[in-house]
């Protein structure tokens, strides 16, 4: 038997004012396109904003349920409209943003494990890794490739 160990690297700022303006207006995207999420189950606001390679900027938002499995997550939302719309065209950065009801989370919002699964197919799909940022209001998180997020992943390999 031998121990392994994973690590995953980010980088951590301080708040919007730190990244770029191509990176703060996806952030900015984000926490708009949030405020008109369907949550009135969880009142929890998730906003995702995805910049595309070819400057295209695709918004989703989550979709609650009262059946809790039909609904839809906001990376998902973002991804799945952005594949529709530009089959061609891969993922360059995703931000995430959400709201509870103290206003804009504390903390970096994660994708759920769905989420990091479909955000792996969409790396796989056109072998290019996906920058993440995940926005909180006390700290954002820029994590380059979903890998870091998902280090021991399934994809078309394990089939």
């Amino acid at each position: 038997m031998e121990l392994k160990k994973i690590e995953i690297e980010f980088i951590e700022i301080a708040n919007i004012n730190e990244l770029n303006t191509s990176d703060a207006y996806l952030v900015a995207k984000a926490r708009e396109v949030a405020n008109n999420a369907w949550a009135p189950y969880s009142n929890f606001l998730v906003g995702s904003a995805v910049e595309l390679m070819n400057g295209k900027i695709i918004t989703g938002n989550n979709q609650e349920n009262a059946a809790y499995p039909s609904g839809l997550c906001a990376e998902r939302v973002a991804l799945f409209a952005a594949n529709a719309n530009y089959p061609n065209s891969a993922v360059k950065t995703i931000a995430i943003s959400a709201y509870n009801k103290n206003g804009l989370s504390k903390m970096p919002v994660k994708p759920c494990g769905s989420c990091r699964q479909s955000i792996l197919e969409a790396e796989l799909r056109f072998e290019t890794p996906i920058r993440l940022i995940l926005d909180g209001q006390n700290k954002i998180h820029i994590v380059e490739g979903i890998k870091n997020l998902l280090p021991l992943s399934f994809g078309r390999d394990d089939l």
